[in-house]
């Protein structure tokens, strides 16, 4: 097995789903909490990766960073090249590939917090952030580390968008589910086997989290209505 390409890709899946807890939570509360009545527009944009075509995501990507962009100046006058094909290009396009593994279950969670405990926090003199920190987010932490694991799974099998955006460069922005593509086409089934078992073993234990996680909230909870 090809470990620089595992190696970069646990890297790759590691950041999105870290900077995806800190970008996806301001985003599901106020998704959540907004009385704003066009705030589906918003919902609707993150929620887009979803239905679009990894390469139609990628190609939109790679047109937006790309060195003739305003985004793609600037960053080439701060550090000097390029953001396509590099590995920070790679990170931002996951980081918005994935955005909505990681907002819906933010959402989702935070939906279910009662809001009269919510109310009574700000009742009692407490401000909305530490509300947020010391309220929400403790009722809602099954939510949160589902997004969290959801979106570092979803990073770890990403093809089209990291084709696009990233390349093929070996140890830069060659992530494992390329290394399966380029030993499928080399014929070395065998290698490829081998890597697609790992994938395979680490999608189930991924899985086996969030439900784990989520059982043991579901049972908590049943726990505490009354007989």
């Amino acid at each position: 097995m090809n470990w620089t390409a595992i190696g970069l890709t646990f890297k790759l899946a590691t950041l999105t789903a870290l900077i995806l807890v800190v970008v996806g939570l301001p985003i599901a509360y106020w998704l959540s909490f907004s009385q704003r009545r066009w705030k589906f527009l918003v919902e609707s944009v993150v929620a887009l990766p979803l239905v679009l075509p990894p390469t139609v995501l990628g190609f939109y990507i790679l047109v937006a960073i790309g060195p003739h962009s305003p985004l793609g100046r600037f960053y080439t006058s701060l550090v000097g090249h390029p953001l396509p094909f590099t590995f920070e290009g790679l990170l931002f396009a996951s980081i918005l590939y994935s955005l909505p593994f990681a907002v819906q279950p933010f959402a989702a969670a935070f939906d279910q917090v009662d809001r009269r405990l919510i109310e009574a926090s700000w009742t009692l003199g407490v401000c909305r952030v530490k509300t947020f920190f010391k309220l929400i987010i403790p009722l809602s932490l099954a939510g949160v580390v589902t997004g969290f694991v959801l979106s570092f799974a979803h990073t770890l099998g990403e093809f089209g968008v990291v084709l696009m955006v990233g390349g093929n460069i070996e140890g830069v922005t060659r992530t494992v589910s390329i290394d399966i593509y380029d030993e499928v086409q080399a014929l070395n089934y065998a290698g490829a086997a081998k890597t697609a078992l790992f994938l395979l073993v680490i999608s189930y234990a991924v899985l086996l989290t969030v439900y784990a996680i989520n059982r043991r909230v579901w049972e908590g909870r049943r726990g505490l209505l009354p007989l």
